[in-house]
């Protein structure tokens, strides 16, 4: 019994340190975003449309509440395709035509 208590410690603390090398969510993030740009400015339109949607959601006269969001929906789901979009056709360009000849 004693044994496998001192592997199982031995397994932990050399578990530990690999753990607390981990990047941390906003590293990650930061890193997502140099590699590919596209994929926040997808977040914030998404997130720019949303807020708009509510804001105008008192003001929005006889339209029924389901078009609205409807109208809504379509427009955040454009804002991310289209950046998505631009995201492929970027990286594309970056991998074959600014790649430096060999």
């Amino acid at each position: 019994m004693q044994v496998q208590k001192d592997i199982m410690t031995s397994n932990q603390s050399s578990v530990l340190p690999i753990y607390e090398q981990a990047d941390s969510q906003t590293s990650k993030f930061i890193r997502k975003s140099k590699e590919s740009p596209f994929v926040p400015i997808g977040m914030a339109g998404f997130a720019a449309v949303v807020a708009y949607g509510l804001y105008k959601l008192k003001s929005r006269g006889n339209t029924k509440m389901s078009v609205h969001l409807i109208h809504m929906r379509v427009g955040a789901q454009g804002f991310v395709v289209g950046a998505m979009t631009c995201g492929v056709l970027y990286s594309m360009y970056r991998e074959y035509l600014a790649k430096p000849k060999e």
